[in-house]
């Protein structure tokens, strides 16, 4: 039996379902409600049985029924604000963007405007509410200064099916990456944990103790002597894993401010080159592709988004340097 905000509906309990918290019993029964939602739904007393409110930790009885109430929906607390962004796909329940550099996802501490959820807001006409606020659905996130596909649900039942994805890692995600120095191999996979630095609280690193798992492997697309563009794919979701993974094997990302170091520019090419890879001011990273399973139709999705400007204006570079030195050899 599914629930939307705006029904209420009764689930009973059966004998297999004895025990069980309600909460647990509610996210299974309740497809199209998102575990926050049903949280937020028992916390305002709309969960009851028998006419008496319940907790997330009430224990149920075979037999009895659970009743809960209509959820209303908020509205969303943040700006909209008509920012453009690039649409690769959108239908009811989900929609794909093509996310600029520069611009950060999600409003935070020190960025209250100006965010794709901000220029979501504006777009979307048809949200039907994501844990009971009326607001797009965040499955994943990009770092600000990393461009590409991103997959936005507009449902609860879309953000809690594409979200099981991202847990279960069932998505496949390919990036482009431009990094410095020629790789040894064609290709090659970086297993090393990632944790937060013991000293830069705000980065990440490999030299801890007491990291997550991170894998992400990589292949070379195209050499150019001075730095090597990369396909990389993600078997793990860890922040900043692929910056931090390519900085551990001695290949940091082209302009990348933070795992990356503008002095070690001089090692790379001539002036002309070396000018051209400090024009990079963000890490030369971009999603290139997103393949999902639709959380409705249940049908295998690919998204492609093109590369932005700026890592494809130094690739034309990269390209004619290199061409120009093989007819001089």
């Amino acid at each position: 039996m599914n629930l939307t905000p705006g029904e209420g509906k009764v689930f009973t309990v059966t004998d297999c379902d004895a025990g069980t918290r309600v909460d647990i019993f509610l996210s299974r029964k309740a497809k199209t409600l998102s575990r926050a939602a049903i949280i937020r739904a028992i916390r305002e007393g709309k969960v009851s049985i028998d006419g008496r409110v319940v907790k997330p930790s009430r224990r149920l009885k075979a037999g009895e029924a659970v009743f809960v109430m209509p959820l209303e929906v908020r509205p969303c607390e943040l700006v909209p604000e008509n920012i453009p962004i690039k649409i690769l796909y959108e239908d009811p329940y989900m929609m794909v963007v093509n996310k600029p550099p520069g611009m950060v996802v999600h409003p935070g501490a020190g960025n209250s405007s100006g965010t794709l959820v901000n220029a979501l807001l504006y777009h979307c006409r048809d949200l039907s509410g994501i844990g009971g606020v009326l607001r797009p659905g965040i499955v994943h996130r990009l770092d600000k200064d990393t461009s590409g596909v991103l997959v936005v649900a507009k449902t609860d039942e879309a953000h809690e099916g594409l979200a099981k994805q991202f847990r279960d890692r069932r998505v496949k995600k390919v990036y482009y990456a431009l990094v410095y120095g020629d790789m040894e191999k064609d290709e090659g996979l970086v297993d090393l944990p990632i944790g937060r630095h013991p000293v830069k609280r705000r980065f990440m690193s490999v030299r801890i103790s007491h990291g997550k798992e991170a894998i992400t492997r990589w292949k070379v697309i195209e050499r150019f002597g001075c730095c090597t563009l990369l396909s990389v794919e993600t078997l793990t979701g860890r922040t900043h894993q692929i910056r931090v993974h390519l900085k551990a094997i001695g290949h940091p990302i082209v302009g990348d401010q933070v795992y990356g170091s503008r002095r070690k520019v001089v090692f790379y090419g001539d002036r002309v080159t070396q000018e051209h890879l400090l024009k990079m001011k963000r890490q030369a990273l971009h999603a290139s592709m997103i393949s999902i399973v639709h959380p409705i139709s249940k049908h295998t999705m690919d998204f492609v988004a093109p590369l932005p400007d700026d890592m494809g204006d130094l690739l034309v570079f990269l390209r004619m340097k290199k061409d120009s030195l093989s007819d001089v050899s």
